[in-house]
């Protein structure tokens, strides 16, 4: 049976085929017309919870975790007014989807997917105390499915979540989820880090490099909340799952925390992100390198001189094995960089200089 990999959460229902067509990804909606269920996130370390030790790394039990972390847990209920409707007598009709987030700072800003937050004309957040505010949309990224979201003010007792780094990760590292899957409030579950690098696909097609797949079981609902470590630090934003059945089938994927610091920074300090841009079609080599199958015209892989059939090895002397490293050492980028392609075409090796430009919309 084909594999389904299902961007969880709250959206407009999609269909889309995944890079390489060997894949089906699609919204998973919750939404009723006027209600839909519940669909929050994870969760956060508190600020007011006992500090470790400096020298201390130990793990901290599930229960430990889901403590000092529910404070900052909400949920993400998301309004689309539509302008009307195509039966006569009817006016304006809306219809709600639910997500999750958590709270990234002190200034209230809240972080959760893009998909979840993505057509809404208004934005409402849950706390875990159950007040409820109205949220801005700051900003967001469909290249990397985040968001950020905006409260005036923090309910008293919450505090924001503690970014970890996700590049410390080892496979085999125990990582906790909580959330609503299917309206099921605070819902925690738990697993191990599967396997590091991997590659998923954004609302807007393009690839989202180095996320973190885990078995911690992740369904419909827990899009936008966090994954965290067994110190209670978020690692990553769960998003994403592959799936026969269309549930859990312990196949997750979650965006590193080490992409949200930069993003959400970027968003909050703009409301947008710019990505850096090369403009060709790849996958990989049948020996070692990025394969080029397209080059965009007019961009700067075009200007630069860069052909289909070309093989990426390296850019600025480091080596690129695969399709994925290549994405990701543009992705390293800022647009305007000056950067230097090693490719072979027809057994010679060429050094081709360009600068890099702005990621289009897709």
């Amino acid at each position: 049976m084909a594999s389904i990999r299902n961007r969880i959460a709250a959206g407009a229902a999609a269909v889309v085929v995944a890079a390489g067509g060997a894949t089906a990804g699609y919204v998973a909606r919750g939404d009723g017309g006027s209600a839909a269920p519940a669909a929050t996130t994870a969760a956060s370390a508190s600020a007011s919870a006992p500090a470790q030790s400096a020298a201390s790394t130990s793990s901290l039990s599930v229960n430990e975790i889901y403590r000092r972390a529910k404070s900052g847990v909400v949920e993400v209920i998301a309004t689309e007014q539509s302008s009307g409707s195509p039966f006569p007598g009817q006016g304006s009709q809306s219809s709600q989807a639910q997500g999750s987030g958590f709270v990234y700072d002190a200034d209230g800003h809240i972080v959760t997917n893009e998909h979840v937050v993505d057509g809404a004309t208004s934005v409402t957040v849950k706390f875990a105390n159950g007040q409820k505010l109205t949220a801005q949309v700051v900003g967001t990224d469909p290249s990397t499915d985040l968001a950020v979201l905006k409260v005036a003010s923090l309910p008293s007792g919450v505090t924001p979540l503690t970014l970890g780094s996700s590049g410390d990760l080892e496979v085999g590292d125990g990582v906790v989820a909580i959330g609503s899957p299917f309206g099921l409030n605070e819902s925690v579950t738990t697993g191990i880090v599967s396997a590091l690098g991997r590659e998923i696909q954004a609302p807007n097609n393009y690839a989202i490099v180095g996320a973190i797949q885990t078995d911690a079981a992740i369904n419909h609902g827990n899009s936008g909340g966090p994954l965290l470590d067994m110190q209670g630090k978020v690692i990553g934003v769960n998003a994403q799952i592959e799936s026969d059945s269309g549930g859990n089938d312990g196949v997750g994927f979650a965006i590193p925390s080490s992409t949200i610091k930069t993003v959400v920074a970027q968003l909050i300090a703009g409301g947008k992100v710019e990505h850096a841009y090369l403009g060709v079609g790849i996958d990989d080599a049948a020996t070692t390198g990025a394969h080029v199958t397209s080059v965009a015209s007019g961009s700067p892989a075009s200007r630069s001189g860069v052909q289909t059939g070309d093989v990426v090895t390296a850019v600025d002397g480091s080596t690129i094995a695969d399709a994925q490293a290549l994405r990701a050492a543009v992705d390293e980028h800022e647009p305007g960089d000056k950067i230097e392609l090693t490719v072979r075409r027809a057994g010679q090796t060429k050094t081709l200089t360009l600068t890099l430009g702005t990621r289009p919309a897709a």
